[in-house]
């Protein structure tokens, strides 16, 4: 008979880009072992002040470090507890035969992470060592010398091409099913589906030749229950996918919704003029977006004060704002009512930074640009979530700004794809643009 032949252990080198990522990665790798440079704890140094939720992981992970390693020295190797491996620093060092520094001609950060993965190597030869990093260039040039790389695939979801659409499309189906629909209001799912239970808070368009019907699967009934064609504060939706949003949008029992869509398919719109239709059911309006410089620069290089450095982030949420405000003359109750909410800060545009540590019971939450967001980030903000709160995420995954995340590792895809079939939740994938024609010709064609 064939022995089994034994597992070869490993140690995974981490990158600060995926502390940074999610400040507990340590705990990702099973029984084996995790080595964590020197470099990347100076680097961690340099993040730690600061708001913004990489300064948060940053000092997170130092903060668990310290509890890890207790009086012990981190030179050695150290149980991180459980049916887990162990972890240690690393030293600056360097391959016998290889030399990053020497190689690749600079003295970095980078360089000096991969030299102490090479120098692992060396120790360790029955080990197998792979450098843990969201770095894409990084990955490349500890490939280029030998050195195993990977990215950190923990919140990462597998087939982004066939991510969840909460929507449906059926042809042929019974002009009485459809008939039935407009009578009564609602059909049993077996009257079309010949599948198992719907998924919850699912949208359908059901189709016969001219005759179509656009319904959703309530869970609470348990029946598949028509969506009319709904108006909030003068914005009408233009096709069935925003019919479908703003649906989720004003449905009470939904306390959370995600809209996922290329630019000008009226995500943030919707989200918006769906709040001020419900302005009285909630105590606050926050209109929330991550902050992401231009070239990874800090908004400290910006001119003026604070409200100066922050207002090109925040300028595209005014747009939307004064979109729907444009629809009345100024003279009207609608218009002067939406610059009183934001006087008075009943509607609050702000950064996504500017939230932490604020209560989110009785407020309506639009988070807009979520693809920028990590699923750690995503996680924290929902869990924040306190009586009669609603949370909306909007983003296009195929638009992401942030240097370590892509389509198949952000915070919005993630979410998309762990939590749909839940009562609580419902999402439309908007795949229109409404915006101008000649901004569906760039999204088609370049």
């Amino acid at each position: 008979m064939a022995t089994k032949k034994p597992r070869q252990k490993k140690i995974f080198v981490l990158d600060t880009s995926v502390i940074l990522y999610n400040h507990n990665s340590i705990y990702s790798f099973d029984d084996n072992d995790v080595a964590i440079p020197i470099t990347v704890l100076e680097e961690l140094d340099n993040f730690k002040k600061g708001n913004d939720t990489k300064n948060f992981e940053a000092r997170e992970f130092i903060r668990e470090m310290d509890r890890l390693s207790g009086t012990f020295n981190l030179t050695e190797w150290l149980p991180m507890g459980g049916k887990l491996g162990r972890f240690k620093v690393v030293m600056n060092g360097r391959g016998k035969n290889l030399d990053a520094v020497r190689i690749l001609g600079e003295d970095k950060g980078d360089h000096r992470i991969i030299n102490s993965a090479l120098s692992l190597m060396d120790e360790y030869p029955e080990h197998k060592v792979v450098l843990v990093t969201k770095d894409i260039n990084l990955r490349l040039k500890a490939k280029s010398l030998n050195l195993n790389a990977e990215d950190f695939e923990t919140g990462k979801i597998k087939d982004v091409d066939s991510l969840y659409t909460g929507k449906s499309v059926f042809h042929g189906v019974s002009v009485g099913v459809i008939d039935q629909i407009y009578t009564e209001g609602h059909c049993k799912p077996g009257d079309f589906l010949d599948q198992e239970e719907p998924i919850c808070n699912h949208y359908y368009i059901l189709k016969n030749g001219k005759h179509s019907v656009l319904t959703w699967f309530n869970p609470a009934s348990g029946l598949m229950e028509r969506v009319e064609k709904t108006s909030a504060y003068g914005i009408r939706p233009r096709n069935a996918e925003q019919i479908f949003a703003l649906h989720a949008l004003m449905n009470p029992e939904i306390k959370l919704v995600t809209l996922q869509g290329v630019a000008g398919t009226g995500k943030t719109l919707l989200a918006l003029s769906g709040a001020l239709e419900q302005k009285r059911e909630f105590r606050q309006i926050y209109l929330a977006r991550p902050i992401v410089p231009l070239s990874n620069k800090d908004i400290g290089y910006l001119p003026g004060d604070i409200k100066s450095k922050l207002n090109p982030y925040m300028e595209p949420l005014w747009d939307n704002l004064k979109m729907i405000q444009n629809q009345w003359d100024e003279a009207d109750k609608e218009y002067k009512k939406i610059t009183e909410m934001v006087e008075s800060e009943k509607l609050l545009i702000t950064p996504l930074a500017y939230i932490r540590g604020r209560s989110l019971s009785n407020i309506y939450f639009i988070v807009d640009e979520a693809q920028n967001l990590t699923p750690h980030e995503v996680k924290t903000i929902i869990t924040r979530a306190g009586e009669n709160t609603k949370i909306v995420f909007t983003g296009d995954i195929f638009q992401i700004d942030t240097p370590y995340l892509d389509t198949q590792s952000n915070g919005l895809s993630y979410l998309i794809d762990k939590i749909k079939n839940n009562p609580l939740y419902a999402h439309i994938t908007l795949e229109k643009g409404e915006r101008s024609e000649l901004a569906n010709l760039a999204n088609e064609l370049l």
